[in-house]
């Protein structure tokens, strides 16, 4: 029998995983409460770019738990997840729905930072030999 070589959700597929289940979650979570109280100034465009976020959470959720269990949907399931973060932090950081703290000047290097980000993780889905061994 031939070494395939690295397989099992370990190294950089286990950090997405938490990226999906933790980090993400808990990033909205932060969000969420630090803008609702904004919503008599900022109205009901608010609430929708805050659902949009929760729905993009709960597919990014559903992407990690289908890694961790090694479904064979999970990696595209992964690359659709990625895509929408990063449609999603473009449309945040472009657009004056949510309230933030950035300095005048700042969003486009928030913008690069995050399509770099999920752009990253799109590649890695594409081209990894852990992924490949271990999904297919």
């Amino acid at each position: 029998m031939r070494d395939r070589g690295p397989e099992g959700v370990r190294g950089w597929l286990l950090v997405l995983v938490a990226v999906f289940l933790i980090w993400e979650p808990v990033e909205y979570g932060v969000l969420a409460s630090t803008s609702l109280p904004m919503f008599t100034v900022r109205g009901p465009s608010l609430l929708w770019v805050l659902t949009l976020k929760l729905l993009v959470v709960a597919l990014g959720m559903a992407a990690g738990i289908a890694l961790a269990g090694i479904s064979p949907a999970a990696v595209p399931l992964a690359r659709t997840a990625a895509v929408l973060f990063a449609a999603t932090d473009l449309f945040v950081y472009a657009t004056p729905y949510l309230p933030n703290n950035r300095m005048p000047g700042d969003t486009p290097i928030y913008i690069a930072v995050s399509l770099a980000f999920w752009a990253a993780w799109f590649v890695y889905l594409l081209r990894s030999r852990r992924v490949r061994n271990t999904y297919e």
